[in-house]
């Protein structure tokens, strides 16, 4: 399926954002860890939320959790500390996505976990039952989402954990945001020094909770009103100021950009409207390390091409196993649509400014990775229209994103 996407002579629209995904299977997590009863409130409807909620309710014996990265983590220390036996599997491309530095992680801290298939990657047999925790070290430069699994469990082990994190520490915030959520269910767990972690053992309380609206969401439509003309202006809703988010820093990159952003309210911890307008300061040129938001990449690399600005994107080592290789793919849309990109070992994106010849009439692939839909989409804006090819991955995070654009004026034409 392919939709084609026409952008609305002028952008004023009111925006509901979904919850944020990365907060709610976090809780999710946490909640059931606390033996909690009501579930946590405005939980994410997106694909990788729904198969937690599942799986968490209903504990099967083979665990599908799809493409969901964050549940393959998440779940698979939770099943280590959680009694039964359970096997953890997931489409073919989560069965080649790394899990061996978690796996390694828990069993030395005596879980039993085996591999069902190939060494290193999903699906995985564990046999859950009670740990003992204690002192761990693992390298920091690897999937924040590792991290969080070991530090949410940290707080039901026997002993504690002190987690060591060698070497460079890369998206510093997502650790944070678990350690932020942690302590919202009563955990104590913070950082002992530059680089240690200490969660003490003492159990999480239930509690109700709240989860704010998603600032990864909220990219897409910061680029829109980039790529838009000077009249384009769009308010968010459930955002706070001072968000916990590592997206939330999209603020300020799109402040270079051209974006103004005005908070309803700046008190700390008050979800509030956000009014996105331009104030028509844009960059000549702009440089970023992403290592602490990469889920943000696309949508820069998209948006500075379309609007003539060169730039050098470091810290993008962990795009290439996402739910594509979101290096490689990158490189191949932006090429169909006219841009020349290049990348330094696999770490950063780099566009001169170089031109190419574009397809005529080029649709952009999604790989099964919804990130490129939703990053691609904004382009409508600048050009008029575009094309995207199996447009249904945004169900992954943002399930009524096309609604969204409806809504707001654009039209969408379907071709099969």
């Amino acid at each position: 399926m392919q939709y084609e996407i026409t952008a609305p002579a002028v952008l004023n629209h009111t925006v509901d954002l979904p919850s944020s995904k990365s907060v709610s299977n976090r809780a999710l997590i946490i909640h059931a860890l606390s033996g909690g009863g009501m579930l946590p409130q405005n939980l994410s409807d997106c694909d990788d939320t729904d198969v937690m909620i599942k799986a968490l309710r209903d504990m099967p014996e083979v665990i599908d959790i799809k493409a969901a990265g964050t549940a393959m983590r998440f779940l698979t220390a939770y099943l280590a500390v959680t009694p039964g036996r359970h096997t953890i599997t997931g489409i073919e491309r989560m069965r080649h996505r790394p899990i061996r530095l978690l796996v390694d992680a828990l069993r030395y801290l005596g879980a039993e976990v085996e591999y069902a298939g190939e060494e290193g990657y999903p699906p995985l047999r564990i046999t859950g039952r009670p740990l003992d925790g204690g002192r761990i070290e693992i390298p920091g430069n690897v999937s924040s989402q590792y991290i969080s699994a070991l530090l949410m469990i940290g707080p039901v082990l026997r002993d504690g954990l002190r987690l060591h994190l060698t070497g460079d520490i890369i998206s510093r915030p997502y650790i944070d945001m678990t350690l932020w959520i942690m302590g919202e269910f009563g955990a104590e767990a913070e950082w002992t020094d530059i680089s240690t972690i200490t969660v003490a053992p003492k159990p999480y309380a239930a509690r109700g909770y709240n989860i704010e609206n998603d600032w990864s969401a909220a990219s897409y439509w910061y680029e829109m009103v980039a790529l838009g003309g000077r009249d384009s202006e769009v308010t968010l809703t459930g955002l706070m100021d001072g968000s916990k988010q590592g997206d939330s820093s999209v603020s300020y990159i799109f402040s270079l950009l051209g974006v103004k952003t005005t908070f309803g309210t700046t008190e700390e911890g008050v979800p509030t409207t956000v009014r996105l307008s331009r104030n028509g300061h844009c960059v000549p040129r702009l440089e970023y390390d992403f290592i602490n938001s990469p889920d943000l990449a696309q949508t820069f690399v998209v948006c500075c091409a379309a609007l003539g600005v060169p730039f050098r994107f470091t810290g993008l080592q962990t795009l290439r196993i996402k739910e594509t290789d979101r290096i490689e793919a990158l490189k191949r849309e932006m090429g169909k649509l006219g841009y020349v990109l290049r990348d330094v070992e696999g770490r950063e994106l780099v566009w001169s400014g170089e031109r190419c010849e574009p397809l005529p009439d080029a649709a952009v692939d999604t790989y099964d990775d919804h990130r490129m839909a939703l990053a691609f989409a904004p382009l409508a804006m600048k050009w008029g229209r575009v094309r995207i090819n199996n447009p249904h991955v945004v169900t992954k995070s943002y399930p009524h994103f096309w609604n969204d654009l409806k809504s707001s004026g654009f039209a969408i034409d379907i071709h099969e």
